[in-house]
């Protein structure tokens, strides 16, 4: 079976969406991803602050990563987030994702979304189902 390394830096390396958004890998373990992303103006929405797809997009990514990094392949089949501030062009956010229950065919799992300042800036809480082909 493949590391956790080997695994998520292929999947990031097939992953378009997520390398067009800047997302970089801060801190991997098993069923933990840390990543980071800057907003851009290619990220911001008609009132000139981050899309909420843009935060939806780095957690959905931190969950996969996460999720993911056991050998087995993740599907996420629930989310959920909370927009909690503002983000603002020129933030730079943080999203750490912990695994918080991992059965042998789901795991849930929750993801914190920082900006520079540490302030929590959304929250998300996603289910996988995981089946049992490994990478």
């Amino acid at each position: 079976m493949k590391s956790p390394t080997e695994i998520v830096q292929g999947m990031l390396d097939n992953d378009a969406f997520s390398q067009l958004l800047g997302m970089e890998i801060k801190k991997l373990e098993l069923g933990y991803c840390q990543l980071s992303c800057p907003v851009t103006t290619q990220t911001t929405n008609g009132f000139g602050i981050a899309h909420g797809g843009l935060t939806y997009a780095l957690a959905d990514s931190a969950l996969a990563f996460a999720s993911n990094s056991r050998g087995f392949q993740c599907v996420s089949i629930d989310t959920q987030i909370a927009h909690l501030a503002k983000v603002q062009l020129g933030d730079h956010l943080t999203a750490s994702c912990t695994e918080l229950h991992r059965g042998k065919r789901t795991g849930v799992y929750e993801v914190r979304i920082e900006n520079q300042e540490h302030r929590l800036v959304a929250y998300f809480k996603g289910t996988v189902f995981v089946s049992e082909q490994t990478w």
